[in-house]
């Protein structure tokens, strides 16, 4: 996994983690689902990149 691609996928997760962190203090549901959704792709994208890392050995 590359340095860009790791930075890439911690940061949709960290983002997100914002999201539905605000979304529970004020109370927007969607915003929630929203930050979830992103974290969710932060962990697709770790999990394709250490795919990638096994086959290249």
């Amino acid at each position: 996994m590359s340095a860009e691609d790791k930075i890439k996928a911690a940061a949709e997760k960290v983002a997100g983690k914002a999201k539905e962190t605000v979304g529970k203090v004020t109370g927007d549901d969607r915003l929630v689902a929203e930050g979830k959704s992103e974290q969710a792709k932060g962990n697709v994208r770790d999990a394709a990149e250490n795919v990638k890392d096994v086959f290249k050995k």
